[in-house]
Parts: structure tokens; sequence; C-alpha cells
């Protein structure tokens, strides 16, 4: 949503904490189920890293949805489009090992944090994007660092964990941003 586009607090601020809410919840269960599973890669992790890019693509396409028009909805396709290519070289990279893992997971988090930062720059007078913004610029950093930890021989995907919780964080601290921008003006 522009910022010429966006409408009543109500309208798109509704549907977007509810799916704020959910990646929240999302991210912790996850992160808790990678953590669970050890660092090795099996057929339960391997899962678990392919479906947290299609969980992504996922709840970018409701967000469009939500949104239906202005600068952003473009952004959230192209991150369905680098999600979607995420997910299948997460899957070809659990077959050659850790590192693998680490450099495709980073660079989606590099160009997927980007995205992220634009989109809410572009929503930040919908009230509550600072967090989605700030998560946006972290993810670009942690991004390269597991793009460096590819490189190393103790690499370890558990960071992923981390990460994933974070993320989940800067998600619910959006939502409850939200909550109170759609009872009245909020700065951000």
């Amino acid at each position: 949503m522009s910022t010429t586009t966006v409408a009543a607090p109500g309208g798109i601020a509704k549907p977007l904490r509810r799916l704020y809410f959910i990646r929240f919840a999302f991210a912790v269960v996850w992160a808790v189920l990678l953590f669970v599973t050890g660092s090795g890669l099996g057929p339960v992790s391997t899962t678990l890293l392919v479906l947290y890019p299609l969980f992504d693509v996922a709840a970018a396409v409701v967000d469009a949805r939500s949104a239906k028009e202005g600068k952003p909805v473009a952004g959230l396709y192209v991150n369905v489009v680098i999600s979607l290519l995420a997910a299948v070289g997460l899957a070809v990279a659990a077959s050659s090992g850790i590192p693998a893992v680490l450099g495709v997971w980073g660079a989606w988090a590099i160009v997927a944090g980007l995205v992220q930062l634009v989109v809410g720059f572009l929503r930040r007078t919908l009230g509550g994007q600072w967090p989605v913004i700030l998560s946006g610029g972290i993810s670009v950093l942690a991004g390269a660092s597991f793009v460096l930890q590819a490189t190393k021989d103790s690499a370890s995907f558990t960071t992923l964990a981390g990460y994933a919780t974070l993320g989940g964080i800067f998600f619910l601290v959006s939502a409850l941003r939200l909550g109170r921008a759609a009872h009245g003006p909020e700065a951000g």
C-alpha cells in the first residue's frame, strides 16, 4: 500500500495484524522444531528448512490480497518469487550439506530483507511498520552472517532458529502496534 492509497486504519490494518500474529506463532514453533531436530541434516530438518520459505510465500500472497493495490504489492510478489526460489534452492542445497544450506538461506535473507525494508517503508503511514523495517535491515545483516558462516568448518544451521525467532518477535511487535494504529494515530 503506498502512502497515497492507505485506507482507513481498520481496512488493511486488521488483516495485516492477524497475518503478523500468525507469522509470529509460525516462526516460534518452527524455530523450536528446528532446534529440537538437532544440528544434522535429515528428512525432518530438510522439510523444516524448505517449509519456512514456502510459508513466507503463503504469507506474502495473503498480504498482497489484503493490500489490493499500491507499490508494496509488487514487492510482495517479488518476495513470492524469491521465496519460491529459496525453497527450491534449500531442497537442493540440503543434499550438499550445511554450508550450502547456510549460503542459500543467507542469500535469501539478504534479498528478502531488502524487499521487506521497501514494503515496510512504503507502508510506514499505516503504522506498526518500524519493527518490519528494522526486521528487514536485520535480515540483510543476518543473511550476510549466514553466508560468512557457510565458509567455516563449524557451520551449523541451528542459528537459523534464533533468526526465525527474532523475526517472529518483530512481527508480534508490529501486530501490537497495528492494533494501536487501528484505534488512532500512531507515529510508526
